[in-house]
């Protein structure tokens, strides 16, 4: 095999396409080849590293994202962490399974998502099995009047809210903030903040490498497994984070900043580069920008930068917006 220095290049990887009840056909619209012409497509994951998922989620199975270019063509992203070593990404960032720390995803919603929650902290800590999972949506498109559904309205409490699920009654939709899904808005989603993505909306998601979900309320759907009392359980009474987007006249915002996780929204202008140490993710949002000489950052494409590449730049030759991706402190929480 070629020295260590050879193989460190951006790495892009196979995207791979789950199929959802409530997904659409708009994946296509972010380079995506959608195999079924009649199958609806809820899910790009992107960069992954999981021993195992959710059997509601991807299947139970492991989820190793495969290298689609470069040097270490056909290897997964595990096996390139142990090949690279710090090179791509230090230990101390990696989860204790000694995988990658972050799940990416492009997410299409055709229709509602269930209102569902993740597992607080304090619901993970006392229940094991149960995995934290914090996560943001960038809203990359979305339909007239389309909106996402997080945290309660004013005025309704944990008590009623709960009624509400327990019933199966629709007012749990009424029960929830509700807030316009523009292009450019970020959400942060904490673990434990009840939420739903709304019919219309199409997102790059950026989350914690676990896929423990629990379902409040499905929209009238029929035959997919409910877990009422474990998500009331797991309901923070926090005050969800305040959405975020990049300024008028700004060409840099940080949007999300979590333990785990920190994303930066960059504008590429024409003739001026942007700097950028590794490690980190960058999530194409807008237009194409250039990774030094070779690398295309484009609408739809991830590319994982490794830690040994330090100080690499960012350039357009018109106006192009991407998400940068930076690694917190420490893996994910059991």
């Amino acid at each position: 095999m070629p020295d260590t220095q050879t193989l460190l290049t951006p790495m892009s990887f196979v995207p791979v396409l789950l199929e959802k009840v409530w997904g659409g056909r708009r994946l296509a619209s972010l380079g995506k080849m959608l195999p079924k012409p009649d199958a609806r497509y809820g899910e790009s994951w992107e960069i992954a590293d999981m021993s195992a998922t959710s059997a509601s989620g991807a299947g139970g199975g492991s989820f190793r994202s495969v290298i689609c270019d470069g040097p270490l063509l056909g290897k997964t992203l595990h096996e390139a962490i142990a090949i690279l070593g710090d090179a791509l990404l230090p230990r101390r960032l990696l989860t204790p399974n000694a995988e990658f720390p972050l799940l990416i995803k492009f997410l299409d919603a055709s229709e509602h998502l269930s209102v569902q929650v993740h597992p607080s902290p304090a619901y993970a800590a006392a229940n094991p099995g149960a995995h934290l999972k914090s996560e943001c949506w960038y809203v990359l498109d979305a339909a007239p009047g389309a909106s996402v559904y997080i945290g309660l309205a004013p005025g309704v409490t944990p008590g009623a809210f709960a009624a509400l699920c327990r019933a199966g009654d629709p007012g749990v939709a009424e029960a929830m903030r509700r807030l316009p899904a523009e292009p450019g808005t970020m959400f942060n989603l904490p673990s434990g903040t009840v939420h739903a993505l709304g019919a219309g909306v199409l997102v790059a998601e950026v989350q914690t490498p676990s896929d423990t979900t629990y379902r409040l309320f499905d929209w009238g759907r029929r035959g997919r497994e409910m877990h009422i009392e474990q998500g009331l359980a797991s309901c923070l009474s926090d005050e969800p984070p305040e959405p975020r987007r990049l300024g008028d006249g700004e060409t840099s915002a940080e949007l999300v900043k979590t333990d785990d996780f920190t994303v930066t929204e960059h504008r590429i202008l024409p003739g001026v580069a942007t700097r950028l140490d590794g490690p980190c993710v960058l999530i194409g949002v807008e237009g194409q920008a250039s990774l030094g000489a070779t690398a295309p950052v484009f609408r739809g494409r991830t590319l994982l930068v490794p830690a040994a590449m330090a100080s690499v730049s960012l350039s357009a030759t018109a106006p192009a917006r991407v998400l940068h991706v930076r690694f917190g402190h420490r893996g994910p929480r059991a």
